[in-house]
């Protein structure tokens, strides 16, 4: 008679032959395994993504003469590589922070943040050819087919474990690893989108060596965001693009010699080109978004202002403001939807039980700030770490807009913070005209040195508050003591 039953090694047999799978990459002549992600599901990917990723990160950049070209940059970087044919869509974000990154099919990214920190088309050349080389080396596709066969892995070495009756660690075990090897980018695909970009940028007869100065600027900005956050280079916010994009500059130049043929020099940088079509954009905050200035927070759009305790900085993000103090306690400020504040049955029902994490509330009480009907009440929460005061401020400014503050305070910190944290709260107000009038963006200027001008004179020149020659320097590539050229382009922040 024949056995009907196979053991889980044949049943799965299948499925580690697929493993197996491997195909060469036209982009980097590699057998690479990207057998859970074709390229079709790779646009499909990008295509389902890309409306949520520029809503993440402030909607496109608004100047439309920016936005193209930027994008016909791009694409005729593209065009040079081995997927000129992908549906390619180039996007610059409305957002301060300096990023580039790249979804699968084709959609590459860069925020004002970065456009700023450039100093040539060359330089932007580099960051866009690297991002599509991550894209024609299908890194995506090969990080997701590694993610599926970790946890197919751990199945099979669950279900073998269990036949051998071994349990379950084993798998955990893989699991974890292939979660911590595909957090970001590794090394060796860094270098080999920078052997890619060199490519594509020297095609076109842009100088592979603004890749390297393009990243001496990301280190001078690393250090600029770690002294603002008072802490260590090496501490810095982990979307650092450095952190994603982990590069050093000799592994930069070795991409380069790789990937040079027969002697192969470019030259191009076309900064003044660059620096004509930068003037004027918006550095850091847009005031369609809301502004920092010091110590208050104001959207001229939305009509409110509120000011933080001294010691607090304040995090302007898409969906949420977050000032911070070095004692761990937080200021959080967002919208409520109106319609979920009605369904929920009023403000006290929605404060209780739809604000999410889901806690008690005591001392619940109705106030009055500045006019505005409010509701407030404090918990004691568990953090993981210990206990953390909560309060919370449900606010209506109008029968549709709905605003909440949380703050987040250590319990040893919280009668310390109590009367600076109720002015916070009694500061929300609408906007003087003259304070609207003067919540205006800071804009990158291009100035041309004139005779006897000194780095100092032009640091004067500079409106941001903090660290202005760090940031003259890094958006000049000047190291200490340097000097300026008269008839030097320069960009100042007014």
């Amino acid at each position: 008679m024949m056995n009907v039953f196979k053991s889980p090694l044949l049943l799965l047999l299948p499925v580690l032959l697929a493993l197996g799978a491997c195909s060469a990459n036209p982009a980097t002549g590699k057998q690479s395994f990207t057998a859970f992600m074709s390229p079709e599901k790779e646009v499909q990917v990008g295509t389902e993504e890309h409306p949520k990723m520029v809503q993440q990160f402030g909607g496109e950049y608004g100047d439309r003469a920016l936005k193209a070209y930027v994008r016909n940059l791009g694409l005729s970087l593209a065009k040079t590589s081995e997927m000129p044919d992908l549906p390619w869509t180039f996007t610059v974000l409305n957002d301060t922070q300096v990023n580039a990154f790249a979804l699968p099919g084709g959609f590459v990214y860069v925020t004002r943040g970065l456009l700023a920190l450039a100093s040539d088309e060359a330089e932007l050349a580099g960051v866009l050819s690297h991002e599509i080389g991550h894209v024609t080396a299908r890194h995506s596709a090969q990080r997701y087919s590694s993610t599926v066969a970790a946890n197919i892995g751990v199945q099979v070495l669950g279900v073998l474990s269990q036949a051998a009756g071994l349990g379950r660690a084993g798998g955990d075990l893989a699991s974890i690893g292939a979660n911590l090897a595909l957090k970001s980018y590794s090394r060796e695909q860094e270098l080999e989108s920078d052997m890619l970009g060199v490519r594509y940028m020297t095609r076109i007869g842009y100088d592979p060596q603004a890749l390297v100065s393009f990243f001496d600027k990301l280190r001078a900005h690393q250090a600029i965001e770690a002294k603002l956050a008072g802490k260590g280079a090496s501490q810095v916010d982990e979307n650092n693009i450095l952190s994603t994009h982990p590069r050093t500059t000799d592994r930069i130049q070795q991409a380069i010699k790789l990937a040079q043929q027969n002697g192969q020099t470019a030259t191009r940088r076309d900064a003044d080109d660059y620096l004509n079509r930068i003037d004027g954009m918006v550095f850091g905050d847009d005031p369609e978004q809301g502004l920092v200035r010091g110590n208050v927070f104001i959207h001229p759009t939305l009509g409110f202002r509120f000011e933080v305790p001294d010691g607090f900085k304040i995090n302007n993000l898409p969906d949420i403001v977050i000032a911070v103090e070095e004692s761990g306690a937080l200021i959080k400020f967002a919208s409520a939807d109106a319609q979920e504040v009605r369904n929920a049955g009023g403000m006290e029902k929605f404060m209780r039980h739809k604000w999410g994490d889901n806690f008690s509330l005591d001392n619940v009480e109705w106030l009055d700030i500045n006019g505005m009907k409010a509701v407030t009440g404090t918990a004691s929460v568990w953090s993981g770490k210990g206990n953390v005061d909560v309060r919370r401020i449900l606010i209506e400014q109008n029968k549709d807009t709905y605003w909440r503050f949380q703050f987040e305070t250590p319990p040893k910190e919280s009668a310390r913070l109590s009367e600076a944290l109720r002015r916070t709260t009694y500061s929300l107000r609408a906007p003087t005209k003259s304070e609207i009038a003067n919540a205006q963006a800071y804009r990158v200027r291009v100035v041309t040195v004139g005779r006897g001008v000194s780095v100092a004179d032009m640091v004067n020149t500079m409106v941001i508050p903090d660290l202005k020659a760090d940031w003259f320097e890094a958006l000049n590539n000047l190291r200490p003591g340097d000097t300026l050229v008269t008839g030097q382009k320069i960009k100042v922040i007014k």
